[in-house]
């Protein structure tokens, strides 16, 4: 029987978290994306901590007009400059799953262009 979506992601999910863990030098970037918006986090996983977060649904990010596309840049834009200010310069990306393409790449290369290293 085949897998539906949810549960194609979440097997996805496990076997890319084995993999990645979030240490206090290179904390974990987990994004997590829904239909309509998308937020992400940087998480230290020895803590049980996050230590910084941003979302689309931030009053600065949804008054602005444009694609969900558009709105993850920013969001990558965000996370990264909050990142710097907490003294964050190099993370691991979680794609949590999720497919490396559209609205995840743009919110990762945001936070590239913008300074954050991974």
């Amino acid at each position: 029987m085949a897998f539906s979506k949810l549960d194609r992601r979440l097997k996805i999910k496990r076997r890319v978290r084995s993999k990645v863990k979030g240490t206090s030098d290179r904390p974990r970037m987990s994004v997590f994306r829904s239909n309509k918006e998308i937020s992400v986090q940087i998480v230290d996983d020895l803590k049980g901590s996050t230590l910084v977060a941003a979302s689309s649904l931030i009053k600065d990010i949804a008054e602005q007009k444009g694609t969900k596309t558009d709105k993850a840049a920013l969001v990558g834009k965000l996370i990264a400059e909050r990142a710097k200010t907490a003294g964050i310069e190099s993370v691991v990306f979680d794609r949590n799953g999720y497919l490396y393409h559209g609205r995840v790449k743009q919110l990762a290369d945001a936070a590239r262009e913008a300074g954050l290293k991974f």
